[in-house]
This record gives structure tokens, sequence and C-alpha cells, in this order.
């Protein structure tokens, strides 16, 4: 099973999702994993009454298997039904990598 399938099940497991999108960004870092970094979008009436903060390590305590390895970083928008409709399912684009082999030193 794949990184981001685990990472799925987990979610699944532990929240009312009503929308989930899970983006393997590792190609855009430097280093030889392919399912080490992360976007996910997730909006799920759970949230609701939640600051951003607690949504994180809501999140983050779901998937705690998985950090740090296989997955070095995971980025998350997570949102309740209302913020989403607001938001008109809009993500921001993540930054271009800076780190590791893949910075320019010229």
């Amino acid at each position: 099973m794949s990184v981001a399938e685990q990472l799925e099940n987990l979610l699944q497991a532990g929240l009312n999702i009503q929308h989930i999108q899970l983006e393997n960004e590792s190609h855009m870092h430097s280093g030889p994993a392919t399912e080490s970094h992360f976007k996910l979008v997730l909006v799920s009436a759970d949230f609701e009454g939640r600051r951003l903060v607690q949504r994180h390590q809501q999140v983050y305590g779901l998937v705690a298997e998985l950090m740090q390895n296989p997955i070095h970083a995971l980025a998350l928008h997570l949102h309740t039904p209302e913020e989403w409709v607001a938001r008109n399912g809009e993500v921001p684009l993540s930054p271009t990598c800076k780190g590791g082999s893949k910075v320019d030193k010229g």
C-alpha cells in the first residue's frame, strides 16, 4: 500500500470527511524519496468550533505513525464545509522548495 493510501485510510478512519484532496509534492523537493512531501486539503464538519491549531493537532494525531518516516512534510489546508464553500474550493499553491540539492548555488 502506498504512503498516500495509508494516509487517506488513517484520515478516513478518524474523521467524517466531506472532501479530501491529497497531492504528492515529493517531486518538488530534493532527495530520493518519492512519497515524502504531501499537500492535504481536507473538509470536515469535525473541524467546526475548532481553532486552526486544534485542527492541525487532530490531523497530526491521526497520522502520527507516518510522520518523520516516511512522511517528511505535510502541508495542511483544513476547512469546515462552510469555510470551503466560502473559499469556492480554492487552495493556495505550494511554494517552491528552497532546500537541498535543488538550490541554485551559482
